[in-house]
């Protein structure tokens, strides 16, 4: 292995186990004092610690060893396994040993459930984030998803969705259906952030523009936006009539001009506007080795 390889062996070692530090915090901090349980084996745990008073973080890693050594030939190879592994097994031991700190305090921070509920989130999603930064998953409903989606052929969206509600659910059951309700919003905003932390948060907007003005549109765009134009060439399937078809990239705050100028230089023209997560060369992001 060279120098580098190592190196990024390491960087995404460490992004790993931070990721599981940054999930053991929102737990400790926001979720067990708040009693979110918000799906995955961590969410089952939570429920079984409130009957049994058994650690959170020791039942978390039990839950996860069976569904890892079922799962280990659906994790996408043995380096992907092995990170997992080590993700599991640090997000077990720094949630049961956070609490052991002076400045963790056992109530949590706040008492209010939309903080709890919205920095629990973020926080956690972060951390979700980091692990898949660094080509691991945080065991408990990943795993299961991926076991779902080879043995019955359900899509993962789906897996993840059947799993977390059977948690929610039970923690309706056992919490109150006002914290179950609060527990799918830090499903979403997690979800959230986790594209966030994977993509950055530099989101940048494609335009696809049919005119017959073509020349004035791109000569609009070039010089009072300064950005750049690639002219492609189009037919339309109907009429059969050879249009161009320009395509940009702006930012999100540049939309509203882009279109301005288009109505301005091409009131018939047609433009479909979309999202890409990142834009790297000249005007944008530079290219960088990882």
């Amino acid at each position: 292995m060279t120098n580098s390889q190592t190196t990024t062996v390491i960087k995404e070692y460490a992004f790993v186990i931070l990721g599981s530090l940054a999930q053991a915090v929102a737990l400790r901090i926001f979720f067990i004092p708040a009693q979110l349980a918000s799906g995955g084996v961590s969410g089952i745990s939570q429920l079984i610690n409130y009957f049994s008073g058994w650690p959170i973080g020791l039942m978390t890693f039990i839950g996860n060893v069976p569904l890892f050594l079922l799962g280990w030939k659906y994790l996408g190879g043995r380096q992907f396994a092995l990170r997992t592994a080590v993700s599991i097994i640090t997000l077990s031991f720094f949630t049961d040993t956070l609490v052991y700190l002076p400045f963790i305090p056992a109530d949590g921070i706040t008492s209010d459930l939309v903080l709890n509920t919205l920095y629990g989130a973020v926080v956690a999603g972060f951390g979700y984030g980091l692990v898949y930064k660094g080509q691991g998953t945080s065991g408990g409903s990943d795993v299961l998803a991926r076991i779902l989606n080879h043995n019955k052929g359900i899509p993962i969206t789906q897996s993840y969705l059947m799993t977390d509600t059977v948690v929610i659910l039970g923690a309706g059951f056992i919490f109150g259906w006002e914290k179950a309700l609060y527990a799918i919003i830090t499903l979403y905003v997690s979800g959230l952030v986790v594209d966030t932390t994977l993509e950055g948060a530099g989101t940048v907007r494609t335009a696809m523009i049919i005119t017959t003005e073509p020349e004035k549109v791109s000569e609009m765009i070039l010089h009072q936006m300064e950005r750049g134009v690639t002219m492609l060439s189009g037919t339309g399937a109907y009429t059969g009539t050879e249009r161009p078809v320009l395509y940009t990239v702006v930012t999100r705050s540049e939309v509203q001009v882009l279109k301005n100028l288009v109505q301005k230089s091409d009131p018939g023209a047609f433009m479909v506007i979309g999202a890409a997560h990142e834009a790297l060369g000249e005007g944008f992001q530079a290219f960088t080795k990882n």
